[in-house]
């Protein structure tokens, strides 16, 4: 049986590949299971326009749906599409337009947390904060 922050992993690591899928970009992924009990992972990506924001956003709505069996609990921003939230509880993802992602900075917000760079050509699989821990 998977621990709450495997649990939290496997969530994280789709919604990384739903982002790729849409060619989200800048995606950072910050481990948060010790610096905060808003939850395990926090996710943070770009989206050049609404339209991708919406697409992303879709993108982990049926991927999640489809391999985990997860709905978000809480989705919010989906009004405008310049800083959508999807809290999943363990995993939270952040989508942003890039001026709020500026503006907001929270990679720096939450500069304790471990953090890890995603590749725009990589895939969740190859994100080590992400790789589910030997029982």
């Amino acid at each position: 049986m998977r621990s709450g922050r495997e649990t939290a992993k496997t969530l994280a690591r789709g919604a990384v590949d739903a982002i790729l899928d849409k060619k989200g970009r800048d995606i950072v992924v910050l481990d948060m299971h010790e610096v905060s009990g808003v939850a395990d992972v926090f996710i943070v990506a770009t989206g050049d326009s609404d339209m991708q924001i919406r697409a992303i956003t879709d993108s982990i709505r049926v991927k999640l749906k489809e391999t985990c069996n997860e709905r978000p609990w809480h989705v919010e921003g989906t009004d405008f599409h310049q800083w959508v939230v999807m809290d999943y509880v363990d995993v939270v993802v952040h989508i942003f337009h890039p001026g709020k992602r500026e503006f907001y900075d929270l990679e720096r917000l939450w500069g304790d947390a471990p953090r890890e760079q995603v590749a725009d050509e990589a895939s969740a699989s190859d994100i080590e904060l992400l790789v589910e821990e030997s029982p």
